[in-house]
């Protein structure tokens, strides 16, 4: 059914699933990428600083200098997802805060974006499609990026989001292999998007704070884990707190101990899980730690919060980043990846 003029439109009801909790499992994603082999490029002179292996937030490729040694890198990155509020200037700035987060995360800064939009045309007005994009080029403004065009299909399910590239110090990178036994872990921004984001798409409830935190560019965070000296930094998106700290912990060789007090949570989020606005892709990202994960005595409900679906989420960084607080550590290599206390 067209909505009309008088009657708001609400986006979500338009999406099968909300932002990046409508991502691939992690586990079915790891079988397929499992068996691809990426074959080196021949014929160039831009070595492949990171690629498919550890399942890092971007690839990043050396841009050699005249006397052949790496004088800087590009950052490459894709993400769009399905509207996870109902405004669509929102969805925009969310999701291009989101996309622009993967670059953040390797210590880059995004200086090009192209956007990518799907919209079902004789369902939806494109006005609101003109929203979607003023937001996003608002946010990409906010953060020195470019826009420049993109690419459009007509589908029958809305999607939003950027292709991005960026610049880095090549010696200088934020990689989640680069984890070391001993360090801190921060988070910077606090958990709960994803119950607070199905609590809205269920009930048509508008959570500033939610809003706030995943329009916040992780700009000032990747910068401050850089000037602290941090190597190993990794976003929390989709795949939740746990599931990209199992897989930053996998890939450094590391486990990695939580104090799960203190963790933070946004308002509301304990009563949303309270509730039962647990989405598919949370309890499929719980399901796909638990072999890697020792839970100890956690509540049934602080491990969904800690599996939940994020979008737009902050910086886990292996290292302390002033104002953010400090969640766990990482030590040497026990039996499970992960362990909560």
């Amino acid at each position: 059914m067209t909505p009309t003029r008088e009657a708001p439109v609400r986006l979500t009801r338009y999406a099968h699933g909300g932002g990046c909790a409508c991502k691939i499992p992690p586990g079915e994603l790891e079988d397929v990428l499992g068996h691809l082999t990426a074959p080196r490029a021949t014929g160039g002179d831009t070595p492949l600083l990171v690629g498919l292996a550890t399942g890092d937030d971007a690839a990043v490729a050396a841009l050699p200098g005249p006397d052949g040694a790496p004088a800087s890198a590009v950052v490459c990155t894709a993400d769009f997802f399905t509207p996870v509020v109902d405004d669509p200037y929102d969805w925009g700035r969310i999701a291009a805060a989101n996309a622009l987060s993967d670059v953040y995360a390797m210590g880059g800064r995004p200086v090009l974006a192209v956007n990518l939009l799907a919209w079902p045309r004789d369902v939806l007005p494109l006005d609101l499609a003109r929203e979607v994009l003023r937001g996003g080029l608002d946010i990409a403004t906010e953060a020195g990026c470019h826009v420049g065009g993109g690419h459009s299909v007509d589908d029958p399910e809305p999607k939003y989001g950027m292709a991005v590239t960026g610049l880095a110090d090549p010696g200088r990178l934020l990689r989640n292999d680069a984890g070391r036994p001993g360090v801190p872990l921060s988070l910077t921004k606090p958990l709960g998007l994803g119950v607070l984001n199905n609590r809205h798409k269920a009930t048509g409830e508008r959570f500033e704070q939610a809003v706030a935190t995943m329009v916040a560019l992780n700009r000032d965070a990747s910068a401050a884990a850089l000037a602290a000296g941090a190597t190993c930094a990794t976003d929390v998106t989709g795949f939740g707190f746990l599931g990209h700290l199992h897989k930053l912990a996998r890939a450094s060789g590391v486990t990695a101990v939580v104090d799960t007090a203190a963790v933070p949570y946004l308002d509301g989020a304990r009563e949303a899980v309270r509730d039962g606005y647990v989405s598919g892709g949370t309890r499929r990202n719980l399901e796909w730690v638990a072999p890697f994960t020792d839970f100890g005595d956690t509540s049934a409900g602080t491990r969904l919060l800690l599996a939940d679906a994020q979008t737009s989420g902050g910086l886990l960084v292996a290292g302390e980043v002033p104002g953010a607080p400090v969640v766990g550590e990482l030590v040497p290599r026990r039996s499970h990846s992960v362990v909560l206390r």
